[in-house]
């Protein structure tokens, strides 16, 4: 079960990720452009685990 939640973890794309922390895509690509979200480019888009950026929304966690 723990690799399923795994797989639920990890968000493509700077518009899903903006949905998790309720910001619009321009907004969220502008963070994840100047490192200010944990998250990494592959290619050309955008990937980072939810709960990160859970953690970092909420002042629980770090970069």
């Amino acid at each position: 079960m723990k690799a399923e939640t795994e797989d639920h973890d990890i968000v493509w794309g700077a518009g899903p990720i903006g949905e998790v922390v309720g910001l619009t895509a321009k907004q969220t690509y502008h963070l994840l452009e100047g490192g200010r979200l944990p998250a990494k480019k592959i290619g050309d888009r955008w990937v980072a685990s939810r709960r990160r950026l859970l953690a970092v929304v909420t002042g629980e966690g770090g970069k």
